[in-house]
């Protein structure tokens, strides 16, 4: 029995449940640069952390979109980038779950006390058709995503207010817990009081994340009793 009061686990998708070689990132490069007409190098860390929306901005700005145009030019990227990702992902053999994160995943359904969800960068379609594609979409029933807000700070309000909607309780941010692999996972956790624990199973290095002064530090989900003890304090 789960004596500890009941925690809200948001999870990361890229880097944290899955990576799939980088393919939604160069999707949405060249969804940008379709809807912009220039082509631009990108260098995949400047991508971590951040929400899809965001990075989609900036890459229009940097390829000179007017403000007046940059509204729709951003919806007709994301509109590419989704039907895209939806055609590439039907067929997942590039994607990889992330070790321990399947075994994790049923232990948290089988224990009492853990109520999982998401908090992503990713437009809720996205996380959908890349999670949807290797069977783990089912496990999180709430989330909050990258078409909630663009910046990531103003995500976890969002989901404590969807989880209370869904599972019937109120998270304080004391018993919720963002897992994540970029440094800003971590900064959004500490922006809203939320405990953070990172895992360097992403782009970014261990040493990095231990930087931002995350709560706990771990080099991927694997051992997942280890994830647990450490879930319930």
């Amino acid at each position: 029995m789960a004596h500890h009061s009941p925690r809200l686990l948001l999870f990361d998708v890229d880097g944290t449940l899955i990576l799939s070689q980088g393919v939604a990132g160069r999707l949405m490069l060249k969804a940008v640069e379709t809807v912009s007409g220039k082509s631009f190098d990108y260098d995949v860390r400047d991508f971590a952390g951040f929400t899809d929306r965001l990075i989609m901005r900036r890459l229009l700005q940097r390829a000179g979109v007017p403000d007046s145009e940059l509204e729709e030019k951003l919806q007709q990227a994301e509109r590419l980038y989704l039907q895209w990702i939806a055609e590439r992902f039907r067929n997942p053999h590039f994607v990889k779950v992330l070790p321990g994160v399947r075994e994790l995943l049923e232990r948290l359904e089988a224990e009492n006390g853990f109520y999982p969800g998401l908090l992503t960068g990713n437009i809720r379609e996205g996380a959908r058709i890349k999670l949807g594609s290797v069977g783990l979409w089912d496990y999180f029933p709430v989330g909050a995503f990258g078409d909630d807000a663009e910046d990531r700070n103003q995500l976890p309000p969002v989901a404590l207010r969807r989880a209370r909607e869904h599972y019937g309780i109120d998270f304080r941010p004391e018993d919720t817990w963002i897992i994540g692999d970029a440094p800003n996972d971590v900064r959004c956790a500490r922006a809203n009081r939320i405990r953070s624990l990172a895992v360097a199973s992403g782009v970014i290095p261990a040493e990095e994340l231990q930087a931002e002064g995350p709560d706990v530090l771990l080099p991927d989900l694997r051992n997942v009793e280890e994830v647990l003890r450490i879930l319930k304090k």
